[in-house]
């Protein structure tokens, strides 16, 4: 079988299975996977790896084993049923080089309910479109993966180098699931995660860095409110203060090679408040949860002591917070941004992937959002691509994935993975 054979098998095998993909696809967004109820999505995965013949690792995540390797970031909630799933592939034949597949199983809330147009976890195929909670970030991707090694295999072919297929936790608030494959000692010669990014690759992303103001007041009744302190409109004042170092970090922006041609790629986000306990009484309390983004190569203590200093100057500008600081808690990501390079031999055998599906060249993402391929790259200097399907939404109201986008991202994912690991007829 010459290579343009190889490389048709492949393809058609991804048309024709296609439809069984979607249905496995709308069966993993189906599950309600929110932070700390991933577990049912990550038994999928494991039955999915098991039935395929894959040799699956399933663990419980210790935090203590994490806390201290580079990229953690602080949890805060229940963690006590946190799992990683890796199933793995072992060539009989050791020709080509080997491969981290990576998808993510979590998702973010979905916001009031009577604000989407379908329900959430119930996935709707119209107009091309899968609409659903995680459809598009990035439960889509993971079953494309997936998918794309059964083509492989379907072609009549078996790849010549070790692959994980690793389904992990926690991208959406510190990473500390693709951190714990690290730790359990996964490594490749390159990595692989398909998140959607329309068909281009992450050259340049940001980090982010989440944290918490805790801001404390003085409670009066409303009919004496000048006699107290409004912890709530204190809390404005601080979130006054960040958005102007916000500004200031998008200033030194501009000096970077591939964010400066962005206009705007640190994003400040107040993005929960809690505070008050009574409408007449004059709140004492109110804690406010924010993201910040933070360029490659800015260190993320030196960041979070500038908005440490922002904060306080801030405080020392208000009548009651100069004598009653607030306090600020990291509360999630302490994430370094990632510049992909160092790669040339495995952009090379996705470039060529790349052109087979779509023609011509791959163009360049520059991301104002983060994903898991920092720990890989930064870590442990293992070449970690990001490419995937397009869709909108993801965050919000309606989110989708387009169905031929991730046909076409399917068929280069399998294309890449018989480049870049080698394959044998079976």
């Amino acid at each position: 079988m010459n290579a343009i054979d190889t490389k048709q098998k492949i393809l058609d095998a991804v048309d024709a299975g296609f439809d069984a993909q979607l249905a496995t696809t709308r069966d993993f967004v189906a599950i309600p996977s929110t932070r700390g109820a991933e577990g049912p999505c990550q038994d999928m995965i494991g039955d999915l790896l098991r039935q395929r013949g894959y040799e699956v690792d399933d663990w419980h995540i210790d935090v203590d084993d994490l806390k201290d390797l580079r990229g953690f970031g602080p949890i805060e909630h229940d963690f006590s049923k946190a799992r990683t799933v890796v199933g793995t592939y072992r060539p009989s034949t050791n020709a080509g080089r080997s491969l981290i597949l990576q998808g993510h199983c979590d998702v973010v809330p979905t916001g009031p309910l009577e604000m989407w147009e379908t329900p959430p976890f119930s996935p709707v195929i119209k107009d091309g479109k899968m609409y659903g909670r995680g459809a598009c970030d990035m439960k889509s991707g993971t079953i494309g993966a997936l998918y794309a090694l059964d083509a492989i295999k379907a072609a009549g072919l078996k790849p010549t180098a070790r692959i994980h297929f690793q389904s992990v936790i926690e991208e959406e608030s510190t990473g500390v699931g693709a951190l714990s494959t690290l730790q359990r000692g996964y490594r490749a010669d390159a990595c692989l995660i398909p998140e959607p990014t329309s068909g281009k690759m992450v050259r340049s992303q940001v980090g982010v860095i989440w944290f918490r103001l805790k801001v404390r007041g003085h409670p009066v009744h409303v009919f004496e409110a000048g006699s107290g302190a409004n912890a709530i409109t204190a809390a404005y004042h601080l979130i006054e203060a960040l958005q102007k170092l916000e500004i200031e970090w998008n200033e030194r922006a501009k000096s970077d090679r591939y964010f400066k041609a962005l206009t705007h790629p640190i994003n400040f986000n107040p993005g929960i408040i809690k505070g008050g306990d009574w409408a007449s009484s004059v709140p004492a309390w109110c804690d406010v949860d924010c993201r910040i983004a933070i360029l490659p190569g800015w260190s993320v203590a030196d960041c979070q002591a500038e908005i440490r200093s922002c904060v306080s100057a801030a405080a020392r500008d208000h009548r009651f917070l100069s004598n009653n600081p607030p306090e600020v808690e990291w509360s999630g990501f302490l994430s370094e941004g990632y510049e992909l390079k160092d790669s040339a031999e495995a952009e090379a055998a996705f470039g060529k992937a790349f052109a087979a599906v779509y023609g011509g060249a791959v163009q360049d993402l520059v991301f104002t959002a983060l994903t898991d391929t920092r720990f890989y790259g930064l870590n442990y200097n293992i070449p970690s691509l990001c490419f995937g399907a397009s869709g909108a939404a993801m965050h919000g109201f309606n989110e989708y994935v387009d169905l031929d986008s991730l046909r076409k991202s399917t068929k280069a994912t399998a294309l890449f993975i018989a480049e870049w690991c080698g394959v044998e007829k079976v």
